[in-house]
């Protein structure tokens, strides 16, 4: 039997443990994504802990009446691991997923002034993992996620550089689109 004190502190240690256990959580499904893309475990982790630390980082593209800027975590890492899986691939058939994915993003992204172009977190990861089985349903991983990545990175933030004005930084894989790519991983490894 556990009295109040006891029960109030194993509560408050669970409140407080629980943002660990939700970081263990993503990370282990990261990496198990990272895994199934071909990637080493030990790789797996750097990625994402460069993914997670990358998210923060933001460089400078172009400044003056827009600045733009490219952020680590959400799309540059993101390129390198779709340019790695590129020659795993069917390339015309994730081509063509590449753009239906731009496509829908572009139509579902919402320019925010002085914020950047968000989307919806669920929709890319869905849409990756629906092209992914129609355009390679014995490998759909690789697919999905190239598919998912460039559909964001191309329609939701390339094709609506023009809509974003304002005083800020508009940040190609940033803070709106950054939830959406680190899921299409997650889910892209899930399909496959």
């Amino acid at each position: 039997m556990l009295f109040l004190p006891l029960s109030v502190l194993l509560f408050l240690l669970f409140i407080l443990l629980l943002p660990v256990l939700f970081f263990l959580l993503q990370m282990k499904l990261v990496g198990h994504a990272l895994v199934k893309l071909g990637i080493s475990p030990a790789v797996a982790t750097l990625i994402f802990f460069l993914s997670i630390i990358g998210s923060l980082v933001n460089i400078p593209l172009l400044s003056g009446k827009q600045n733009i800027a490219i952020n680590v975590g959400g799309a540059i890492i993101p390129l390198l691991l779709c340019i790695y899986l590129f020659p795993k691939v069917p390339f015309l058939k994730t081509v063509i997923a590449v753009i239906i994915s731009s496509l829908i993003m572009n139509k579902l992204a919402h320019p925010v002034p002085m914020v950047g172009v968000t989307i919806p977190m669920f929709i890319p990861p869905i849409i990756a993992a629906l092209l992914g089985f129609i355009f390679s349903p014995r490998n759909p991983t690789p697919v999905a996620y190239i598919a998912g990545v460039l559909g964001v990175l191309i329609g939701a933030d390339l094709m609506n550089l023009s809509q974003v004005t304002g005083a800020g930084v508009m940040s190609i894989g940033g803070a709106g689109v950054f939830d959406g790519i680190f899921l299409v991983g997650i889910i892209s490894a899930l399909i496959g």
